[in-house]
C-alpha cells in the first residue's frame, strides 16, 4: 500500500468516509422453501476488513455465494462499485474484481502448488509474472513446495494455497470463507498476520470467521449473522468488548 493509502486507513474516521464497494441491500435467499438470509444489509467500503461472525448455519457461507453469483437472490441486490451484479455468472464477478478462498480449500489435490496458483490466473492470457512472485513473497511455504503436489500438504498449507489462488485473480475485494478453521492456533496466527499483509497492500477483505478474536482483532468493522439476518453490526472494537459478543463467541459470561 502507498504511503497516501496507509495515512487514509490510519486517519481517524477515514475508513468510514470511503467509498463503499460492495453492497448488500435487503438481499433474501433460499434454498427450495427454506428462507437461508432475510433480508440483510451489508456495507463493505474501500480498504476495510470486514468480519462477518456467526454460528454454523447462520448464513455467512450463503452470503459469500451469493456474493459469488454462485447463488441468486429471490429478492434485494448486490452490487459492486454502485452497479448490480446479482445475476452476473460467477466467472464474470471474478472478472470484475471479487476473488474468494472458499470454506474447506477446496484446493485441487492431484495438482502441484504452482498449478494451483495458475489456476487462479486463468482469465489472464498466461501466468503474470508479478502476481507469481507476489504470492510466493507472501507464503514463502508455498514457494519452497511449488512442485509439491496439494493434496500431500497440511492444512495449513493447503489454507495458504487456497487464499493464493485467490489473489492471482488480481482481485480488488477478496471473499474469505472460514479461514481458520481446523488450523493449530499457531498458525491461525499467521494466516491472519498475512490477511492483514494482503489488505495493507490494497486489497478489501470481507472475512466470514467463527474465531471472532482474531476475526474482531483484524477487522475495521463487523456484523453478526444469526439465522439468516443481522442482529449487530458496529465497529470491530465495540463488537469485541459487547458481552453480548463475548458470550455468544468467546465463551465469557454474559456481563
Amino acid at each position: 500500500m502507498t504511503e497516501a493509502a496507509n495515512f487514509e486507513k490510519e486517519t481517524a474516521g477515514s475508513v468510514t468516509e470511503a467509498p463503499a464497494m460492495l453492497e448488500l441491500v435487503d438481499l433474501q435467499v433460499f434454498y427450495g422453501a427454506i428462507q437461508a438470509l432475510k433480508g440483510i444489509n451489508v456495507t463493505v467500503r474501500q480498504g476495510e476488513v470486514v468480519a462477518l461472525l456467526g454460528a454454523n448455519g447462520a448464513g455467512k457461507t450463503t452470503t459469500l455465494r451469493t456474493i459469488s453469483g454462485l447463488l441468486q437472490p429471490r429478492h434485494g441486490e448486490v452490487r459492486l462499485g454502485g452497479e448490480r451484479i446479482d445475476g452476473v455468472p460467477s466467472h464474470k464477478v471474478v472478472e470484475l474484481g471479487i476473488g474468494q478462498s472458499p470454506e474447506g480449500r477446496r484446493v485441487f489435490p492431484v495438482m502441484t502448488v504452482l498449478e494451483n496458483l495458475e489456476m487462479g490466473a486463468y482469465r489472464f492470457k498466461g501466468v503474470p509474472k508479478d502476481d507469481l512472485e507476489r504470492v510466493l513473497d507472501l507464503f514463502p511455504r508455498l514457494a519452497e513446495r511449488r512442485t509439491q503436489l496439494a493434496g500431500t500438504l497440511s492444512g495449513g498449507e493447503q489454507q495458504m494455497l487456497a487464499i493464493g489462488r485467490a489473489l492471482m485473480g488480481r482481485p480488488n475485494l477478496l471473499l474469505l470463507d472460514e479461514p481458520s478453521m481446523g488450523l493449530a492456533p499457531l498458525i491461525v496466527q499467521q494466516i491472519f498476520e498475512i490477511i492483514k499483509e494482503i489488505n495493507d497492500q490494497g486489497t478489501t477483505v470481507l472475512l466470514v470467521e467463527q474465531n471472532a478474536s482474531q476475526a474482531l482483532q483484524l477487522a475495521d468493522r463487523g456484523y453478526v449473522l444469526e439465522t439468516g439476518a443481522i442482529v449487530m453490526e458496529d465497529d470491530a472494537s465495540a463488537l469485541l468488548s459487547d458481552p453480548r459478543v463475548r458470550a455468544a463467541y468467546l465463551g465469557e459470561g454474559a456481563a
